[in-house]
């Protein structure tokens, strides 16, 4: 077998069943879009939109935290110390919890103020209960993420794509259930979505536990007892997941600042928004899997100073990535009229939704090749250029763009995913040169 097509079977195993559980979390809310759509109307899915797309910065701040387990965990795999990956796990569990049970604290006393976010007033009165029940399932989705990193640091990515089946398919099942009231659950109406995603991850979240202790190959072993929380374990994974976790929000919450601005001209424009982001969030997934295996054998590479095989396994992660994200190009442009469809009956929605994907379309290559620079240069341990880059493309280039084109230029939703579309080919760019230099 050649080199190349060593690597390349390496991180196709690593990334397919990473995909299936990063798909899994995007599910789960375009589930609770597509019931809230099709059983309700416009008002109650921009209410489940807006609170998702909250959410989704919550979410992805706590999963760019959990980030920094996978090489630390590596790590240890490869110098065989034991005691250290326990460590890490309890520490790791210890962390993310009490950051997950202070933020929801902080944004559940927050929700008066999507009263002035200038939502239509109609959705935000809906969305404020649904947002609160969706940030309790923070907690159980931090543990979900504690313990798929640590399985992927072990090398093992498989646990964590057969629990999120599992927790999908629940969730499509108590939605159902919830919102109409068959058998003996209670009929919730279109809150039955959120409690329906809360049990759905809650459930997740002690599969993956019982998963680990129950497991051989995942086991911490009889050193998890012993070993004790300590600062040095948790200001390490700390340091690490804030910057890893910082690159993650920098990019989601430009994406839903620019959402929020959407949600000036109306409701219509939410769920198309809403849809089309869905939609690309979905294939962006594939590209963020590919990114998770690139920084499984990235950070082994390093951990052994072998810098050659580590370019080597980086420009196959590119290579991967571009005929994937070319291909989920070609497909949002052939099919962006019949997509939206399948979460609205509005055809003014889905027609906007429609156009809003060939701007998805175009920009799936960048997105793809940002994030797997991303996974590559976290796996070296760069973390504080990467870091620059995205707050310098997202913040000082996306948000202002979008304004501009959006309200000066009156361009309106189709100002601010041009905006996005800038920002997502600056960043690519420099994150990709950026791997060069290092493994030069």
């Amino acid at each position: 077998m050649s080199a190349s097509s060593f690597h390349i079977r390496q991180t196709v195993w690593l990334a397919a069943p990473i995909i299936v559980a990063q798909v899994g979390h995007i599910v789960t809310g375009m589930v609770d879009n597509m019931f809230l759509g099709k059983f309700f109307g416009e008002t109650e899915q921009a209410a489940g939109i807006l609170s998702n797309q909250l959410f989704t910065l919550l979410l992805v701040f706590e999963i760019g935290v959990s980030f920094a387990i996978t090489p630390l965990v590596s790590y240890a795999k490869v110098q065989l110390d034991d005691a250290e990956k326990s460590g890490l796990l309890k520490n790791s569990l210890v962390t993310l919890l009490a950051l997950s049970v202070f933020l929801f604290a902080v944004l559940f006393f927050s929700t008066p103020v999507l009263n002035y976010l200038g939502q239509p007033e109609e959705v935000v009165e809906l969305a404020i209960p649904f947002f609160r029940v969706l940030i309790l399932s923070i907690i159980p989705v931090s543990v979900f993420f504690v313990c798929k990193q640590y399985a992927e640091g072990l090398g093992l990515t498989s646990p964590s794509m057969y629990i999120s089946i599992i927790g999908n398919f629940f969730n499509i099942v108590l939605n159902y259930c919830l919102i109409k009231g068959i058998a003996f659950f209670p009929a919730l109406g279109y809150m039955g979505s959120c409690w329906a995603t809360f049990f759905a991850r809650m459930l997740m979240g002690v599969l993956f536990v019982v998963c680990i202790f129950q497991s051989k190959k995942m086991h911490p072993g009889t050193e998890f007892r012993k070993v004790k929380v300590q600062w040095i374990k948790v200001r390490r994974i700390l340091v690490n997941g804030l910057g890893s976790g910082s690159q993650f929000v920098f990019e989601v919450a430009a994406f839903v600042i620019c959402g929020l601005m959407c949600g000036v001209f109306g409701k219509q424009s939410i769920d198309a928004h809403g849809i089309a982001i869905g939609i690309a969030a979905f294939t962006y997934m594939f590209a963020n899997g590919i990114s998770g295996a690139a920084t499984i054998r990235a950070s082994e590479y390093f951990g052994s100073g072998d810098k050659k095989e580590l370019r080597v396994a980086g420009n196959t992660a590119f290579i991967l990535v571009f005929y994937c994200m070319l291909f989920f190009a070609f497909l949002l442009f052939i099919l962006r009229n019949f997509l939206p469809t399948a979460f609205t009956d509005s055809n003014e929605v889905a027609n906007m939704s429609s156009n809003l994907l060939l701007f998805a379309a175009f920009f799936q290559l960048f997105d793809g090749i940002q994030v797997t620079a991303l996974g590559i240069l976290r796996g070296m341990e760069d973390v504080r250029y990467p870091t620059a880059v995205t707050f310098i493309g997202y913040w000082l280039i996306a948000i202002p763009l979008a304004w501009l084109l959006a309200f000066r230029l009156d361009l309106k939703v189709y100002g601010v995913w041009m905006a996005l579309s800038i920002s997502l080919m600056f960043v690519a760019f420099n994150l990709y040169f950026r791997f060069r230099k290092l493994t030069k």
